[in-house]
């Protein structure tokens, strides 16, 4: 960069920084500001709630028009300046972060709408917007933070405010034991996060992201032998907040939250932090696989391919459970499980490409028609009087048509089907797999099925057919602050594809995006951020339809293959089914299913005795050696020499002359020997 560039940048970093400021700080500010100022009155709690997310979403779109090459760093202050370690507050406004963003003001405003129909008569009304703004100060600190300490204190702030949500409706105890098994479980992968951070600090010095890529692509080896153990401790963040295998326990149980909080934390943005926090860090996976002397039989195995097939595998796991589900928003739960496993498996693989943008770009596009279905959901439950089994729904296409276009818009676009955003972004998780790794393209092909299979299913029954109970014979379509955002929701479910977005996101991650057949995508070719999208739209929208096939016909052929097969079978069992028939087809298989492979009870019949066994025994050590043999046994011992030295001080002169005289013999004894 030369210095009239570098002298541009400064400026327009000094001219946005404030801006960059807005964007955090607006949803507390009007979050809190609500709290104290208007709780009372619902309706201005709401609307100061909403503002300040709108505020946000509007600076947003002017940050992401200005994000071009070079990042615009705000200005940071010294938070606890350490020996060794300069802990900042600063924020980082580039490409990724920006339109980022973007994904979590947009979800949010249209979710805190909808609230105001759905939480309508809810008691805790104004609680539950502060709660909502809380958390999404909290994930824009994630997005928009500089350095891997200030993201972990965000990333914790995010697990507060999401168990205050899941546990939203506190009286209930399954509310209270979902928040709690959510927030344990995040802790888990939380401290293996804290530990890779440590490790990567104590090797480079720096927490800076900026830095920290500078280091890592000047000495990709700079971790050395621990470079696969960092990148995996780091993963273990993500691996909770994503919930991935073996920490996904917590995401199905957490729709015992309201259902607006489903659409927002389970669908766009909580679970979608571990995949953008592993983008932001994507220079430690790039790095050669080592491994410490113990573990160096694993040779050049990388971390990039460890997460790779732990995301596979979760995919693979929640789409078998999702078949037997019969709960519409623990389906859904699966279906976001499932797909956040696509994600994760995108950017491990990436790792070998050197980049994971085909990942990032499926979280993108999954977040808008994820949030809309769970919205749809919420529709659906709000209808039927809250009944949320599909077995007792049926014949709600003719009673909430809204409702249900934007349902089958959402189903086609998460199934992935052509001219639909989710055909696109699978499909570029199709190639990278493809390319990296064959076995993890025939199990993406195999999710793939069964994603269409499980969202048919759900559709055929809960809209179709004949009415199967006295709630869902008396649904009526939702109020319209509750469709209108399920409208909105649709536009970019069936058209964010369209747009270059494959390719801006290449360029945003420093790699090359495959972005419809455009691999290589030059970098330059997006200078800025908004402009250039629609300037190119006409270009994009001819390359978008049918760039996957110009691409990699063999990988969109397997997607458009799996779309079919799932429909097919899923009409086949479904269409005239009064019952599930596949118990009785399945037999045990069904009943391990529904059962989701018995996760929880393994947990808590290996890992809550082992955990009692290990706080027994710590319990033991602290109450005997440590405070019993350690603090009252030096207390004791003090106290008893004290008592003797106290009957030494009898006040007898006769006494105290006899002690001096045999001290002065001792001496003497001592000196002349």
């Amino acid at each position: 960069m030369d210095a009239h560039a570098t002298q541009q940048v400064a400026e327009a970093g000094s001219k946005y920084q404030d801006l960059a400021w807005m964007v955090l700080a607006s949803p507390l500010i009007c979050g809190a500001g609500s709290w104290f100022l208007s709780r009372r009155l619902r309706g201005l709690t709401a609307g100061f709630n909403i503002a300040g997310v709108l505020l946000s979403l509007v600076l947003g779109v002017i940050l992401f028009g200005i994000s071009g090459d070079h990042p615009l760093a705000a200005t940071a202050f010294h938070w606890l300046p350490i020996p060794g370690l300069d802990l900042t507050i600063g924020l980082q406004i580039d490409r990724l972060s920006s339109l980022m963003t973007l994904v979590v003001t947009a979800v949010a405003s249209l979710v805190m709408i909808y609230s105001t129909g759905y939480m309508h008569d809810d008691r805790s009304y104004s609680r539950f917007f502060c709660t909502l703004s809380l958390f999404v100060f909290s994930m824009l600190g994630i997005v928009l933070a500089d350095n891997l300490m200030m993201i972990f204190v965000f990333w914790e702030l995010v697990g507060v405010s999401s168990y205050l949500l899941i546990g939203f409706w506190h009286e209930r105890p399954a509310a209270g034991d979902a928040a709690k098994k959510a927030f344990l479980s995040n802790r888990l992968g939380d401290f293996g996060f804290l530990l890779g951070i440590l490790m990567v600090w104590a090797a480079t010095g720096t927490l800076n992201l900026a830095e920290l890529s500078a280091k890592f692509g000047a000495n990709p080896s700079i971790l050395g032998s621990m470079a696969s153990i960092a990148g995996l401790l780091v993963f273990m963040g993500a691996m909770g907040k994503s919930a991935q295998f073996p920490l996904h326990v917590w995401l199905p149980d957490a729709m015992e939250g309201p259902t607006p909080v489903s659409a927002l934390i389970h669908a766009a943005t909580m679970v979608a932090a571990g995949v953008y926090m592993l983008c932001r860090v994507f220079f430690l996976y790039t790095a050669p696989g080592a491994w410490p002397a113990p573990l160096d039989f694993l040779g050049g195995l990388g971390a990039g391919t460890i997460i790779g097939y732990i995301g596979g595998f979760t995919a693979l796991l929640a789409a078998l459970i999702a078949v037997q589900q019969n709960d519409i928003k623990r389906i859904l739960a699966y279906s976001t499980l499932s797909q956040l496993g696509y994600m994760v498996m995108a950017v491990g693989l990436g790792a070998q490409l050197g980049t994971p943008a085909s990942g990032m770009y499926h979280l993108v596009t999954h977040a808008f028609f994820k949030a809309m279905l769970f919205l749809g959901a919420g529709s659906v439950i709000h209808a039927c009087h809250h009944e949320q089994d599909i077995w007792k729904m049926g014949g709600l296409w003719k009673k909430m048509p809204k409702t249900f276009w934007t349902f089958v818009i959402g189903t086609a676009a998460l199934a992935g089907l052509p001219p639909f955003s989710g055909f696109y972004s699978k499909d570029e998780v199709l190639v990278t797999a493809l390319e990296v790794n064959p076995v993890l393209f025939v199990v993406a092909v195999v999710v793939a099925i069964l994603t269409t299979f499980y969202m048919v299913r759900l559709v055929v029954v809960a809209f179709l057919g004949d009415a199967r109970s006295e709630s869902a014979s008396h649904a009526h379509e939702s109020p319209a602050v509750m469709t209108w955002p399920l409208l909105i929701l649709a536009v970019p479910s069936v058209a964010l594809a369209w747009l270059p977005l494959g390719e801006f996101i290449g360029s945003a991650l420093g790699g090359h995006g495959h972005g419809h057949g455009a691999a290589h995508a030059a970098v330059e070719k997006y200078p800025v951020g908004i402009l250039p999208l629609i300037e190119n739209l006409s270009n994009g929208v001819n390359g978008a339809l049918f760039g996957p096939f110009n691409h990699n016909a063999l990988a969109a052929m397997m997607g458009l293959f799996a779309v079919l097969i799932g429909s097919s079978l899923a009409w086949t069992c479904y269409s005239k089914a009064t019952s599930d028939p596949l118990p009785k087809t399945l037999g045990g298989w069904a009943r391990l299913l529904k059962g989701r492979f018995y996760f929880d009870e393994i947990y808590s019949g290996v890992f809550v005795p082992l955990h009692d066994v290990a706080g027994a025994v710590a319990d033991w050590i602290d109450r005997w050696i440590i405070a019993g043999l350690g603090i009252r046994g030096l207390h004791g011992s003090v106290e008893l020499v004290g008592r003797a030295l106290r009957l030494v001080q009898s006040g007898n002169l006769q006494t105290y002359t006899f002690l001096f005289a045999a001290g002065l013999a001792v001496v003497a004894w001592f000196t002349l020997r």
